[in-house]
């Protein structure tokens, strides 16, 4: 098991500075200005740009890149904030995104599970039917109709909840965005939980240990859950980052001072911000390959053989 750690974590280092290269050579090459130009003559663009270390051999500005960026600095906007430092606005962002999303996740995953154990253990019958028109509604139904049709009931017409996102009071304020994100994640899993279980519960292992007299929740627990849970988990895994990173929409409609309104904010200013566009790439592309870490280690712990097939691989 160390081995297989070991490896994945190898594995997920290298990519992750292969996609730093990626993206820092992308960001350097794209046409445009990192300043507000309109503010700047040509000799005072030529002057920052020296200040900044533009004028050098790419190689050489990602070599002093990765050197900051090994400090956990990610050095200081050039249009974004009046130049101030990435990493303290970043960090504020991403905790209000990531808070959120986090309550998303629960909250859709839960219901998502319940649905799709509810629809698997009833299939052919109307609640799987019923439960099955819920998931398809969910995929289909656009976020922002969601979140408005959210907002004017329970902001407007019944004043229970805040119209806009409000960061003293951080929990209350943060309900509608949560469900309003967590809509497409019960979708997902309830689908995907009904499916999984139902191909397990079909199998052969599981009609043996039927014969042998084994029913009920101990049935569920030991042979049906246990296996439909990978699937499952692979599912989850990408809607965690998506949700985690702030969702854009969601931050523009309820005023969420989030990372998905800051990357908007340092794309559509006076000059794009190509720091904190570098900046963010970065840390969602952390924050993914983390996940997927995790979820290689889940695989080795709820199924031995991914451990076996991989150390023969080797």
């Amino acid at each position: 098991m160390t081995k297989y750690i070991a490896k994945r974590i190898l594995m997920a280092a290298l990519t992750l500075f292969v996609i730093i290269f990626v993206l820092f050579v992308l960001i350097r090459i794209m046409p445009g200005n990192p300043f507000p130009v309109e503010r700047m003559s040509a000799e005072m663009i030529l002057q920052k740009r020296a200040e900044l270390g533009l004028d050098k051999p790419i190689l050489v500005q990602f070599a002093n890149y990765m050197k900051m960026l090994a400090g956990g600095n990610f050095g200081n906007g050039t249009s974004l904030y009046n130049g101030a430092p990435i990493k303290p606005i970043m960090l504020a962002c991403l905790e209000n995104s990531f808070k959120i999303g986090v309550l998303s996740i629960l909250f859709g995953t839960a219901v998502g599970l319940l649905i799709g154990i509810v629809a698997a253990l009833n299939r052919g019958k109307f609640l799987d039917g019923f439960c099955t028109v819920l998931s398809i509604l969910g995929v289909c139904i656009p976020s922002y109709v969601f979140m408005i049709f959210l907002q004017y009931f329970f902001a407007y017409k019944i004043p229970f909840f805040p119209y806009f996102f409000d960061p003293s009071r951080f929990l209350f304020s943060s309900i509608m965005p949560a469900l309003s994100l967590s809509l497409f994640t019960i979708s997902t899993v309830s689908r995907f939980t009904r499916n999984e279980m139902v191909e397990v519960m079909n199998s052969d292992y599981v009609k043996l240990a039927e014969s042998k007299g084994l029913y009920g929740f101990e049935l569920m627990r030991r042979h049906v859950l246990r296996n439909a849970l990978i699937p499952i988990v692979t599912v989850i895994a990408p809607l965690v980052v998506d949700l985690m990173t702030g969702a854009m929409v969601m931050e523009k409609i309820y005023g969420v001072n989030g990372v998905g309104k800051l990357m908007v904010d340092a794309i559509a200013g006076e000059g794009v911000d190509y720091n904190y566009v570098l900046a963010l790439g970065i840390v969602f592309s952390s924050m993914y390959i983390g996940v997927m870490l995790l979820l290689d280690i889940l695989y080795g712990i709820i199924d031995p053989r991914i451990r076996l097939s991989a150390k023969e691989a080797a």
